[in-house]
């Protein structure tokens, strides 16, 4: 682990024997961790990646007996073909990598430099991914063999869902039942209506208001989608992203004539939430918004929901219905604003470890 000292100062406990196993210092960890990403856009690393994001239940949770067969032998035949496609349109070809983790990597060098000014070099600050590489399991064993018998799990996504916020979870707690000796854990909270967090997309959207040459009629604020059904058995990810426009709706100062709240990245035959992004940006154009802008509030750093249907997808159903101007307004990444909200959780989440 780059954080980890390179002199080894695990000592033998005071009292000890002196065959007793050594035991580093002891160290909070704190562990950000994003969606995944797939290790190339070739066929076989792209079929890897989906295959195990969409067996993971928390994100299909039909039966895989029913599922598996049609993942197996028709979708993951084809899809790993579009979606390397989708990929390569984006891919940071100078790092090889994708922009997800080009980004996460520096959000996390961002939140190290952060909270050393806090902590100095009590806190190791890493970063996993879900599915995919640098896996949660791996970054754990890091943390516990640098000798953290504290870890701070910290899911970067602002809104709670199944899919997102409780399957990384899920994967922290899998990691944890493998280890001897168990740090102690948390995990934090969603942070949809932190005040940071909610000035920070405001100072993103003034910014790009600023720079357009024409000002855009309405702020659709996009986030990602899940089932209708979901939110009726009780996953309350719909509820708070409204409530994330709601309060950045009155931190801009707007009426609701300004700003709307949509839906995107629909997957299989169930009905989604809704209005649907790439319907409702084509449903505004044709009754005469030609000037839009687009935020993703739902996504801590740009990927390939954000760079690729929405500034792509989405911009052409925008286009296609007589659209003329489309904005895009990235994600807040590594900004000093984002930074700072982060970091702000951050503390309060140590609070009583680290004070």
């Amino acid at each position: 682990m780059s954080d980890a000292n390179p002199i080894d100062t695990a000592k033998c406990p005071v009292h000890a024997p002196a065959d007793h196993p050594k035991v580093k210092p002891a160290k909070v960890g704190v562990l950000l961790a994003n969606l995944g990403t797939p290790d190339s856009t070739d066929y076989w690393p792209m079929r890897r990646y989906l295959s195990e994001f969409l067996s993971d239940k928390r994100v299909v949770d039909y039966p895989s007996w029913k599922w598996q067969p049609i993942l197996q032998l028709i979708i993951l035949s084809k899809r790993p073909f579009s979606s390397g496609a989708a990929y390569k349109s984006i891919w940071n070809e100078e790092a090889n990598e994708s922009p997800l983790l080009t980004i996460t990597k520096q959000q996390t060098k961002a939140m190290k430099a952060s909270l050393a000014k806090v902590y100095g070099d009590d806190v190791i600050v890493d970063f996993c991914m879900r599915y995919g590489n640098p896996s949660t399991e791996s970054k754990v064993k890091e943390m516990i063999a640098a000798g953290c018998q504290k870890i701070l799990f910290f899911p970067l996504y602002p809104h709670y869902a199944g899919a997102t916020s409780a399957t990384a979870n899920d994967q922290f707690f899998r990691a944890l039942m493998k280890e001897k000796w168990q740090p102690i854990a948390r995990t934090v909270e969603p942070y949809f209506e932190d005040t940071a967090y909610i000035d920070a997309l405001a100072k993103s959207i003034e910014a790009a208001y600023a720079k357009a040459d024409k000002k855009p009629e309405i702020l659709v604020c996009s986030y990602h989608g899940v089932p209708q059904r979901y939110l009726m058995e009780g996953d309350p990810y719909h509820c708070q992203c409204q409530k994330t426009t709601r309060l950045l709706k009155e931190r801009l100062g707007w009426d609701d004539t300004q700003i709307i709240t949509t839906f995107q990245s629909k997957f299989g035959p169930e009905e989604w939430l809704q209005p649907y992004t790439v319907e409702e940006v084509a449903r505004l154009a044709e009754k005469g918004k030609t000037n839009i802008a687009v935020c993703a509030p739902a996504f801590s750093a740009d990927c390939i929901e954000t760079l690729e249907e929405i500034n792509e997808e989405i911009k052409e159903s925008f286009e296609h219905a007589g659209g003329e101007h489309f904005t895009y307004i990235p994600c807040l990444n590594d900004d000093a604003a984002h930074i700072d909200a982060l970091s702000g959780i951050v503390q309060r989440n140590l609070q009583g470890w680290l004070d």
